[in-house]
């Protein structure tokens, strides 16, 4: 079975009219895409920005007729209704055609992420296995990078926290490198999923590693290393109360922190921490920070 397409543009300001056209004429789903390449770096809490102007793009069984879904549309958007692109879309596993343009990665000597269809040479390599998926974290992206390099470079010791888990990769990492256990959290339920299926996937036994929400931490002791791969405001305001969750000498790596907002964020962690290194990858970088004797209770 194949599928029909259709794309049309609009602005932010409409957007939420015509997804509700676009579904009144039958539209299997509706999706977002940004029409001038205009970033959204980093929105604020409880926010969901669109582009100032977008591409909504809605999809039907092959067997639609594109007369009756533009009368449709016509109906309910009127003049508003701007030039309509359709097309014809031929049925294909299209997760296997996008997993072609995503190829093994190499962090540091030996930690390998290696999608499905792809086998490595048995040389000792430390090896994930992770497919794009539903959760954000596959290591394309320069903050994730940042972070498994960092991994690479110094295998964890005891105890993991990686708070933001997305896909679980941190998390994992770590107990491929030889972390003792990883506590993996994320405020999306989505990325539990994503996370445990990961596990699973890497054969990772149910004992060394724990996944939930945030307030899952909250009877956990401190450890010796904090991930959190995450934006840099929340960073901020979440200083103190991931502070506590690192234990003295043991060590925070911070990301999804752009290069101009990198003050800001060790500002808010110098009360606790000090710096052990800034790397950088393109616009964005990685914050290491070591655990000093100051308890967040005594701020």
């Amino acid at each position: 079975m194949g599928w029909l397409q259709l794309k049309l543009a609009t602005t932010s300001e409409h957007a939420s009219r015509f997804e509700e056209a676009l579904e009144t004429a039958g539209a299997l789903s509706v999706s977002f895409d940004d029409l001038n390449d205009d970033p959204i770096l980093e929105p604020g809490v409880g926010e969901t920005p669109l582009w100032p102007e977008v591409v909504l793009t809605g999809l039907w069984e092959d067997d639609a007729d594109e007369a009756t879904i533009e009368i449709i549309l016509r109906g309910t958007l009127g003049d508003q209704l701007p030039s309509l692109q359709w097309e014809r879309l031929e049925d294909r596993a299209w997760e296997r055609e996008w997993l072609q343009y995503f190829q093994p990665i190499k962090f540091g000597d030996t930690l390998w992420v290696c999608p499905s269809g792809h086998e490595l040479p048995d040389d000792g390599a430390a090896i994930m296995h992770l497919d794009p998926g539903l959760a954000f974290g596959t290591g394309t992206h320069p903050t994730t990078a940042l972070c498994l390099e960092w991994l690479a470079q110094h295998p964890p010791v005891g105890g993991v926290i990686d708070f933001g888990c997305g896909s679980g990769i941190l998390a994992i990492a770590a107990l491929i490198l030889g972390a003792d256990h990883a506590w993996a959290v994320d405020i999306d339920p989505q990325a539990v999923v994503a996370t445990l299926d990961n596990a699973e996937r890497n054969q990772i036994a149910s004992e060394r590693l724990s996944v939930g929400l945030p307030e899952t931490l909250h009877s956990v002791s401190p450890q010796p290393l904090l991930l959190a791969n995450i934006l840099a405001q929340p960073l901020i305001e979440l200083a103190a109360q991931l502070a506590a969750h690192v234990s003295l000498n043991g060590v925070a790596v911070l990301s999804g922190i752009l290069n101009e907002q990198a003050d800001a964020v060790i500002d808010a962690w110098l009360p606790w921490f000090s710096v052990m290194d800034v790397a950088r990858q393109g616009d964005w970088c990685r914050i290491s920070l070591r655990r000093n004797g100051t308890t967040a209770s005594e701020q």
